[in-house]
């Protein structure tokens, strides 16, 4: 895997799933803005459903299975990181607190991170500000200034809402993944140039 890797956890639990969906939509438009921004990135996906049994014997055996340490050693390189969780009792869920409650502390200090949820309606929305980002702030993640919430009816609206958050979203996160030390950005004026061959003519 790349050094320059985008991490997307998504925590949907169904096939096909909402969280996935809307983790795919922010992957695609993170990636392209920041290949835009001469940073370009791979993309790596980490669907937690996948990793629930893994995730529980971790919890009561302290040890994590070979697919979870690489999962982890994964978010570990990221230089940025992009979340989806479907909204449970007005918070996260417990798949998505489960993977972060095990994840070695400092992690994800620093490291940009993008938050976003799923839900049925548009009153679930303000589990970013409520759950999500206090849980980010504790990680002491470099958390995007924006979100996004997706309810059951923004994949349906022909206003085309959805997108432009997603965009606006995107383009808030790959500002701090630049930004972030030691990220190199493309020069398309720097030309490796052998001097020597030049003064021989």
């Amino acid at each position: 895997m790349s050094e320059r890797t985008l991490v997307v956890i998504s925590a949907g639990v169904g096939t096909p799933s909402s969280s996935q969906l809307l983790a795919d939509r922010l992957a695609q438009a993170s990636q392209r803005v920041l290949a835009t921004a001469g940073a370009p990135v791979e993309v790596r996906h980490i669907e937690l459903r996948t990793l629930a049994s893994d995730l529980a014997h971790h919890l009561t055996s302290h040890v994590p299975s070979p697919a979870l340490a690489d999962a982890y050693a994964a978010v570990g390189r990221a230089v940025g990181v992009i979340v989806v969780s479907p909204v449970f009792n007005a918070s996260y869920s417990g798949l998505f607190k489960m993977f972060f409650d095990l994840l070695d502390e400092g992690t994800m200090a620093s490291r940009p991170v993008l938050l976003a949820a799923t839900g049925g309606t548009a009153r679930h929305s303000l589990v970013i500000d409520t759950a999500l980002l206090p849980l980010f702030h504790y990680l002491k993640a470099a958390i995007a200034p924006l979100g996004v919430f997706a309810a059951t009816g923004d994949w349906g609206d022909p206003s085309g809402h959805l997108g432009k958050r997603i965009e606006a979203a995107s383009r808030a996160f790959a500002e701090l993944v630049v930004e972030r030390p030691g990220t190199d950005v493309a020069d398309e004026f720097d030309v490796d140039i052998d001097f020597t061959d030049l003064l021989r003519g």
